[in-house]
């Protein structure tokens, strides 16, 4: 990484080849060994090394060769500063603790934890300030933390194995039980489908969670009644999927160490069109099987949409609390039916029961995403990366201009 520019693209081609070999895996694994079965094999845990190469490429070019100044917040916490060792690469990437599900970490935030520093700056910036009149315990995963984890593991398969058993997604597409049932019977049998199967990720999620902290490993500070946090590689926020008012708000609480990587490898680095090009990343990585990829691109519109409803009607819903509560669950409603509407060629794989489930919907919501992106202005990201710079600097020029007490305050809010 001393070769001065050279070294992002060295970080590029680190990322193509990883990311090359695993879909190459995938075509193995998908079109030579077991077409259309979900089977834990060898590709899982080479989706999980794959975050971690790529984010560590990027950490250490973001530390050893970009400047103070041009790195991002985030970027400056994860950037690595000092060159890994052959030791400490392996550990990282092949520690017994996430080898098999995750959740990805970063390096830094590993390295501080084999070391014994990780809980140190969590524990100085909490303790004597907002908790002051509770006591800390020391930031140990007690029993009873793991415990309510491996709980939570146990009623999810259950849940999974009992109702997604009696309530397959693939029965959508039946042609008996499509002409049998009215539309709003089709609409409710499918979100009680998709409601059914996200237990199975519940599982696996929180079971990696449970080793992890079991390992001491996932202090995130401390509640407001001064007891440990364990959430710090935590993968999903179970409340929050399933009362999710938007679709980013799901997408934020699903999968989130995987949305963490696509944004520091991806979303924060591309230069034009992040969205497409982070979904379209998700798809690659995933893998090679048709519905995934017809998952994101509709999820690239869903997205679009949703930002572009938000931004020009929700403040037409806070003046009280009756219509906020109202837009709350509307977009609740309508997050949930884009959901499952988006998540089931995930679910069936191939393109032939993935086009025939969109066309029993009439591409309903297609269309309907289709027409509010084209209706409703959404300021770029560009845009508003420009607009940014200009509000500051006006700011500035008002506190200088004026003799108000408070320009100071005004400067920090700014």
């Amino acid at each position: 990484f001393k070769i001065g520019g050279a070294s992002y693209y060295i970080c590029l081609y680190c990322f193509v080849v990883t990311l090359g070999y695993l879909s190459f895996c995938q075509v193995t694994r998908a079109y030579v060994f077991d077409y259309g079965m979900y089977s834990a094999d060898f590709t899982g845990p080479m989706m999980v090394i794959t975050q971690k190469i790529t984010s560590l490429a990027f950490e250490i070019h973001d530390g050893l060769m970009k400047r103070e100044e041009h790195l991002k917040p985030s970027q400056k916490y994860l950037a690595v500063r000092k060159m890994p060792s052959l030791l400490e690469y392996l550990s990282y990437n092949c520690n017994f603790m996430g080898i098999l599900a995750g959740p990805t970490c970063s390096y830094n935030d590993y390295i501080a934890f084999i070391e014994g520093r990780w809980y140190e700056p969590k524990h100085l910036e909490s303790n004597g300030k907002e908790n002051g009149k509770f006591k800390q315990s020391d930031p140990s995963p007690k029993v009873v933390d793991v415990i309510q984890k491996v709980c939570t593991c146990a009623l999810a398969l259950m849940v999974y194995l009992v109702i997604y058993t009696i309530c397959p997604t693939d029965r959508v597409i039946d042609d008996t039980f499509m002409a049998s049932n009215p539309f709003y019977i089709q609409v409710l049998y499918l979100y009680i489908s998709m409601l059914a199967l996200r237990p199975k990720y519940y599982f696996v999620w929180t079971l990696a969670d449970a080793i992890n902290n079991a390992a001491g490993f996932g202090f995130n500070g401390y509640n407001a009644d001064g007891t440990p946090k364990w959430d710090r590689i935590s993968n999903l926020r179970i409340l929050n999927i399933e009362f999710a008012t938007s679709f980013k708000m799901f997408l934020d609480n699903w999968n989130i160490q995987t949305a963490l990587w696509l944004k520091r490898v991806c979303y924060e680095r591309c230069p034009y069109n992040p969205t497409a090009a982070t979904f379209l990343l998700s798809a690659i990585w995933h893998g090679v099987y048709p519905g995934y990829y017809l998952t994101f691109i509709t999820g690239i519109v869903v997205t679009m949409a949703a930002r572009a409803v938000r931004h020009n009607v929700r403040q037409h819903f806070l003046g009280s609390a009756t219509l906020k509560l109202i837009y709350d669950v509307i977009t609740w409603f309508s997050t949930q039916m884009a959901i499952c509407y988006t998540v089931v060629p995930f679910v069936l794989l191939a393109v032939g029961p993935s086009l025939k489930f969109y066309s029993s919907w009439y591409c309903c919501i297609h269309l309907i995403c289709l027409l509010l992106v084209l209706v409703l202005p959404v300021k770029s990201r560009r845009t508003k990366q420009q607009e940014q710079p200009s509000s500051i600097h006006a700011s500035e020029q008002n506190c200088l201009s004026s003799p108000d007490n408070n320009c100071s305050q005004k400067q920090k809010a700014t």
